[in-house]
């Protein structure tokens, strides 16, 4: 478990390093990994905490990339201390984000969403149908909540001497890579590139119809403006470079539970491109983004599982630096 340096901030980041005095040039570096928590805003557009993991030896003064990863607790609870829990492991420890932040030294947002019980079939974690769909709720409208926390935490880091880029870097697994394959199609214009893995051999298609089918989200854009309100574009979307992986013996296939996906849900991609997960349905997912000209590269890995490996997250640092250098 790696030590770190906690803070709960309310009011302003830099009074609570204020009593922080280093001299040199070390003063121009994170001296130790820190975890922020920033408390829930909803003038300013979210509804709940986030944390903001900052690994030690970030630079100050120098613009880098804020990386971001929608929280995967793994299963529903009314518990939000739950969700935190889980929240602050994926800041901290059990993330290929943290992996990424902590050896490319750039901050890390992970957001503290719930994943109500009392609501199991709003798939939050995964910004499925229902959570897009859902009103009247502190959990509606997740992905603009996510938007508005991206937009908050750059002003404060400005205020810790950390100037970040204007668009993010975004990864995920399993869920929460859902999550982030869904968000690109929603907001193409403010990330840069992003990792997903273990996507249960599905992707959302850049499409409005397959083989007859209506491909409605989040199987696909047909409905997109309609129940987001936002414009496609996929002119954006089809810019981002993506890093989307799978192992080769990954058998968590979402498709078949109703939290995930509801029954013409399920008709409709098994009519399209596949009941079996592995290999043809996450092959042809493959051949899709590659036809609609999706800026993506894919892996398959051997003897790997629904897990990540030493050697995924260096070839996804390796991704990540190979693209913000363009």
């Amino acid at each position: 478990m790696k030590s770190f340096f906690t803070l709960s901030l309310i009011f302003s980041f830099c009074a609570a390093f204020s009593q922080t005095v280093v001299s040199g040039s070390a003063a121009k570096k994170f001296q130790q990994d820190t975890l922020i928590t920033v408390k829930a805003n909803p003038e300013a557009g979210f509804a709940y905490d986030y944390l903001l993991y900052i690994p030690k030896g970030l630079q100050k003064e120098k613009k880098t990339w804020l990386l971001v990863e929608p929280n995967n607790t793994g299963f529903t609870s009314d518990s939000i201390e739950v969700h935190r829990k889980a929240a602050m492991f994926v800041a901290t420890e059990r993330s290929i984000g943290n992996n990424v932040s902590t050896e490319m030294k750039i901050p890390f947002l992970v957001p503290i969403f719930p994943r109500p019980k009392a609501h199991d079939l709003v798939y939050t974690h995964a910004l499925d149908r229902d959570a897009l769909l859902v009103e009247n709720e502190n959990f509606e409208n997740l992905d603009l909540q996510l938007v508005a926390m991206i937009k908050d935490v750059s002003s404060r880091l400005k205020e810790l001497k950390i100037p970040v880029a204007e668009k993010v870097l975004m990864s995920g697994f399993s869920a929460s890579g859902s999550f982030v394959n869904r968000f690109l199609f929603l907001h193409p214009e403010i990330v840069k590139a992003a990792s997903v893995g273990g996507l249960n051999g599905i992707l959302m298609l850049p499409k409005k119809v397959m083989n007859g089918h209506e491909l409605n989200y989040p199987l696909g854009i047909n409905d997109l403006q309609e129940i987001s309100g936002r414009e496609v574009n996929l002119k954006e979307y089809r810019k981002i470079p993506q890093f989307l992986f799978m192992g080769a013996l990954d058998n968590n296939d979402a498709v078949p539970f109703d939290d995930a996906y509801n029954d013409a849900e399920r008709s409709v991609i098994y009519a399209t491109v596949g009941r079996q997960m592995q290999p043809e349905r996450w092959e042809n997912c493959q051949e899709i983004y590659k036809e609609e000209g999706v800026n993506a590269e894919f892996r398959t890995y051997a003897e790997v599982g629904h897990w990540s490996t030493g050697e995924i997250n260096l070839e996804v640092i390796r991704f990540f630096m190979k693209n913000i250098q363009k």
